[in-house]
């Protein structure tokens, strides 16, 4: 069984930065487009479209 201390060590050449993220389930595209318009509109500027 591997120690607390072994488990908490980051993986060499990994590099993590906590990020927080809200996501807005929409359902069209085209509503998709709107809110994301309506977003910059708002001054959010680190915005990302998916589409899954």
């Amino acid at each position: 069984m591997e120690n607390e201390k072994e488990r908490k060590e980051k993986p060499k050449g990994f590099s993590y930065k906590e990020q927080h993220a809200v996501i807005v389930r929409v359902a069209t595209e085209q509503e998709q487009q709107q809110v994301f318009e309506k977003l910059k509109e708002l001054g959010f500027t680190d915005l990302k479209v998916v589409s899954v």
